[in-house]
């Protein structure tokens, strides 16, 4: 059963409805994403305003607000909202090994030639890696593979994402029974230690994941990456911010490297990036899309400018220079023109008139682009610069392009022989690559236009994958809490368990004294004596019958009252030092008077009266006990 969505407020209701994301854009929703930019660094812009509006209208009617403006001031008030904002709008959705059979197809099929072909430190990424169940995922599926040792020595995981909380939890690397649920005993026992009620994840592999915060859409991506895991992340994101997105992506990945996303993402799009390796478990290769340019090789240049210019350079080597394809110049260590080819002599206009003139002055230096600057952070870096896409025009006719790359040689002692530079038309290659372009549009014109129902489908997809991760979130929530009720039954059990075992006991004690106070009562009904505790202020504690049919006084009468107090027909004046001698311990062990008295039916009467110290417990005083014996005149 779903749940249900809360009420939006008014203002973003019609925002929500919109197909068009264009229609969708309420200034005051707009005016709010720049806000939460510019004052906590969170670029919002860049995500799909309808699962975007739902979530920020969720968070506003939690905490009753109806006006996106109002919820702006509200911000601006109570900075502190910042972090349940973000909380709802950044849905950390994970468990390990999530979605299992794709990490078994990478296991089984990819991995191996991936560690093949990795050089000494195996590089990867896990981009919006959430409470870091996706990092320590892959930290145990290369720890099987590699072994432990080999793991700490090569492995370098990097995850990231823009929850800050999210970070904290995945560095403690602390998880509960439940949330070990995707890993198999075998890998519990493996990799995860006891730490109290929860799991901690080994820390000698802890110590290869590094946790970072890092922005998809602001920050530069992490470099040379082997394998780059961001799955069920582009699919927040709009069209414009996936594509800026994927970019980055491309750019984070080593030659070949491989691209984990997850069953809401196509790339279908993206052909020109990512080529896919298995389209249903979403696998895909980087593409190189590098100029050819980048793979060839430099050509064979100058040993020396001496041989350059005096013609002792063997002729072949020589003849070969002159009849490239490609302009070309030498330069000497001092700068000046060395030896120019006959293709730069055809375009560029230089020829051997010029060689010996210091490059500077010659127009080519700065025409079509300025070289010089170039020419001398080549020789500083010591490497070759590659300048692209220069543009060179030419008066009534079209403009040709040109990758220029400038190439410094050193002698065997790392001295400085001079420098070549080599224009490669790519003109054509250009106009092949626009017409390419122009091609493609069309065609994807077309493929828009017959795929525009599955693109619907697709787009309905995304959103209701989106309400599922939501709808997992609550099913998280709701299993947390649950969990907490089931601990605090389980302790309301305990604590019953405890009371009824209390309770036990106290019946039984209650029996026992009950049982015992009618064998005192017995007792002291058996004494012909009238018998009187009191404890050391002399309040009266026990009072048997035969005192009740003596003076008059039922025991409840009595109890607690002072014995010098009550009107019976004792002179208790008379016993009174008898009993504080006895309360104090500075008597024998008891004293005995006979006294002259009147009973309960007034008449008279001889008592002799016994006061003994009561010791409770032993060897304490903690009273006096009186025996009040009728004498038979």
């Amino acid at each position: 059963m779903s749940e249900q969505e809360p009420d939006v407020p008014d203002d973003l209701a019609e925002d929500e409805q919109q197909a068009d994301a264009a229609a969708g854009r309420h200034p005051d929703f707009e005016a709010l994403l720049v806000y939460l930019r510019e004052r906590r660094g969170f670029d919002f812009t860049g995500y799909k305003r309808p699962s975007l509006v739902r979530r920020v209208g969720r968070r506003m009617a939690e905490i009753g607000i109806s006006s996106v403006a109002d919820y702006q001031d509200f911000l601006e008030v109570h900075p502190e909202e910042f972090t349940p904002l973000f909380n709802t709008i950044l849905i950390n959705v994970t468990s390990f090994f999530r979605d299992r059979p794709a990490w078994e197809h990478l296991r089984d099929r990819l991995l191996p030639d991936l560690l093949a072909s990795a050089g000494p430190v195996i590089r990867v990424w896990s981009a919006g890696s959430a409470s870091g169940q996706e990092a320590y995922s892959l930290a145990i599926m290369l720890a099987d593979e590699l072994g432990t040792e080999q793991f700490r020595e090569r492995v370098k995981i990097y995850a990231t994402d823009v929850d800050e909380e999210a970070l904290a939890q995945a560095r403690q690397a602390l998880y509960t029974e439940r949330e070990l649920s995707g890993l198999t005993p075998e890998q519990v026992d493996a990799y995860f230690q006891p730490e109290g009620a929860r799991w901690a994840f080994r820390k000698d592999l802890r110590r290869s994941v590094i946790f970072g915060r890092n922005d998809l859409v602001q920050d530069a991506p992490i470099s040379h990456v082997d394998l780059l895991l961001c799955r069920n992340t582009l699919m927040y994101f709009n069209v414009e911010t996936q594509n800026r997105i994927l970019g980055r992506l491309h750019f984070a990945l080593n030659p070949h490297g491989l691209l984990f996303l997850g069953k809401a993402e196509m790339l279908l799009s993206h052909a020109q990036l990512f080529t896919p390796v298995d389209l249903t478990r979403r696998f895909f290769r980087r593409r190189d899309v590098g100029s050819t340019q980048d793979r060839r090789g430099v050509p064979v240049l100058l040993r020396g400018a001496a041989e350059a210019t005096g013609g002792d350079l063997p002729r072949l080597r020589r003849e070969a220079m002159l009849a490239g394809p490609a302009a070309q110049l030498a330069l000497d260590a001092g700068g000046r023109l060395a030896m120019v080819n006959r293709q730069a002599e055809r375009v560029f206009r230089v020829d051997q008139r010029d060689v010996g003139r210091p490059f500077q002055d010659l127009e080519i230096s700065y025409r079509p682009v300025e070289l010089r600057a170039a020419l001398a952070e080549a020789i500083t870096s010591r490497r070759p610069l590659w300048l692209r896409g220069v543009e060179r025009h030419r008066p009534g006719q079209e403009s040709d392009h040109y990758d220029v790359q400038l190439v410094p040689l050193f002698r065997e002692d790392e001295t400085l022989l001079g420098t070549t530079v080599i224009f490669e038309d790519v003109t054509q290659y250009r106009r092949l690559q626009h017409e390419l372009e122009f091609a493609n549009r069309q065609l994807e014109t077309a493929y828009e236009e017959l795929q525009s129902t599955n693109e619907e489908l697709e787009t309905t997809n995304e959103e209701l994958q989106s309400t599922v991760e939501e709808l997992e979130t609550t099913n998280e929530e709701l299993q947390s809490t649950n969990e907490e009720l089931e601990t605090m039954n389980e302790e309301l059990q305990s604590m019953n368990d405890e009371l009824h075992t209390t309770n036990e006991e106290l019946r039984s004690s209650t029996e026992e004294v009950a049982s015992l106070n009618q064998f005192m009562t017995g007792v002291l009904s058996s004494f012909r004596a009238g018998v009187v505790v009191v404890d050391t202020e002399l309040r009266v504690l026990v009072w048997n019958a035969a005192a009740e049919e003596l003076w008059g006084l039922r025991p409840d009468e009595v109890a607690g009252q002072q014995l010098n107090d009550l009107d019976i027909g004792l002179p208790v004046q008379q016993v009174y030092p008898l009993l504080r001698r006895q309360v104090s311990g500075d008597g024998p062990p008891h004293d005995a008077v006979a006294l002259d008295a009147v009973n309960r039916r007034g008449r008279p009467v001889r008592v002799r009266v016994t006061v003994s110290a009561f010791n409770q417990p032993p060897g304490e005083r903690s009273g006096a006990v009186l025996l009040m014996d009728p004498i038979d005149r």
